[in-house]
C-alpha cells in the first residue's frame, strides 16, 4: 500500500508507521511544521521513521492545499491519526477549534480521494471518546479533548456517507511501550529508578492497557483488511482489561523483575471518580497478534527503560 499518514510524530503514530514500514508498505508522513520545530521526543521519533524509510512531508496539515495536492499521487489510503492536542489535559481545551482543525476542508479531501479512487480514509479514535468502548453508562467523553475526537469522527462519518466514500475507524485504548509519552508507566519508572514508592491514586478504575507494538501490528493488519474488502470497518482492539491496581502490579512483576528493581507500590483508597469507573475496548485480537510475542515486548520495554533511566 501507499499510505498518506498524519500524526506520525506522536507515540502511537510512530508505532503505526513503524509497523507499516516493516510490513513492506510505503508511508508518506505529513508534518505540520519543519522538523526543527518539534521538541526532542517528537523529533527523535520522526528521525527514526525517516531512517526506517518513511517519506517526510514538512509543513503539510490535513486539508491544506499541499495535502490535497498529494492525494493525486497514487495514494491507496489516507490515515488521519493526527489531531489538535494543544492543552489537551485542560477543561479549557478548545473543542470547536480542535474539530475545525481536525476536519479542515474535509469535503474537498473526500471528493478528491473518491475521484482518485482511494480505498478509504482511516480515522484513529480513542476509547475515551463518547459512545466508544464498553463500560459505565452513559458512554460519555472523558474530557473536552475526548469530546473533540468524537465530534470530529461524526463529521468524517457524515461526509463519508453523504459522498458515498468509505471512512473507517480504528479505536485505541491505553497504549504503553518504548518511546511513550510521560504518562502512567513513565511515572512508575521515574519513581522506581530513584528508589521511591509509586503512589497509585486511582487503583479502582477499570482500564484497557495494551502493548503499543501489538497495537501497531493490529493497525497494520486493519489497513490490509480495508484494502481487501468493501464497506466501512470499525476495529477496537483490547489489551489487559483490569483495574489500574492490577495493571500496576503486573507492570511491577514484568519490569521490576527484569531490571531487578525494588519496585514498591502504594495504593490509595479511591474516593474521587472524575472519570467513568469502567471503560475498555472489546474487539478480540483474533489474528492481529500473529507473530507478536508478549515476552519479547516486555523484554524490549525493559531494555528501553534501562537505557532511559539507568
Amino acid at each position: 500500500m501507499r499510505v498518506l499518514f498524519t500524526g506520525g510524530s506522536s507515540f502511537t503514530g510512530f508505532w503505526f508507521v513503524k509497523e507499516l514500514l516493516a510490513g513492506g508498505h510505503n508511508v508518506l508522513v505529513t508534518l505540520q511544521d519543519a522538523m526543527g520545530f518539534y521538541a526532542e521526543g517528537r523529533r527523535s521519533r520522526i528521525e527514526l521513521l525517516r531512517d526506517a524509510g518513511a517519506i517526510l512531508i514538512e509543513g503539510c496539515s490535513f486539508g491544506s492545499t499541499k495535502f490535497l495536492s498529494i492525494i493525486d499521487g497514487g495514494i491507496d489510503l489516507i490515515c488521519h491519526h493526527g489531531a489538535q492536542v494543544t492543552n489537551y489535559k485542560s477543561l479549557d481545551f478548545n473543542v470547536i477549534d480542535a474539530v475545525r482543525e481536525n476536519t479542515l476542508n474535509l469535503r474537498q479531501v473526500i471528493e478528491k480521494s473518491k475521484k482518485s479512487e482511494l480505498k478509504g480514509i482511516v480515522i484513529t479514535g480513542s476509547v475515551f471518546e463518547q459512545d466508544e468502548g464498553i463500560g459505565s453508562q452513559p458512554l460519555r467523553a472523558f474530557s473536552p479533548y475526548g469530546l473533540s475526537k468524537g465530534l470530529s469522527w461524526q463529521v468524517f462519518r457524515y461526509w463519508g456517507e453523504q459522498l458515498g466514500f468509505p471512512v473507517h475507524k480504528f479505536v485505541i485504548p491505553n497504549p504503553f511501550g518504548p518511546y511513550e509519552e510521560p504518562r502512567f508507566c513513565a511515572y512508575l519508572m521515574s519513581k522506581w529508578s530513584k528508589g521511591e514508592v509509586a503512589h497509585i491514586n486511582t487503583p479502582n478504575y477499570i482500564r484497557d492497557n495494551i502493548h503499543v507494538s501489538l497495537l501497531g501490528v493490529c493497525y497494520k493488519n486493519f489497513l490490509e483488511r480495508i484494502i481487501a474488502c468493501d464497506g466501512h470497518l470499525h476495529f477496537a482492539p483490547s489489551g489487559y482489561v483490569e483495574s489500574q491496581k492490577a495493571f500496576a502490579t503486573r507492570f511491577k512483576q514484568e519490569i521490576g523483575g527484569r531490571l531487578n528493581l525494588n519496585a514498591e507500590l502504594a495504593f490509595a483508597i479511591q474516593s474521587e471518580f472524575n472519570e467513568p469507573d469502567v471503560r475498555f475496548n472489546a474487539d478480540p485480537l483474533s489474528d492481529c497478534d500473529n507473530g507478536w510475542s508478549e515476552i519479547i515486548a516486555w523484554d524490549e520495554l525493559a531494555s528501553y527503560y534501562e537505557k532511559i533511566y539507568f
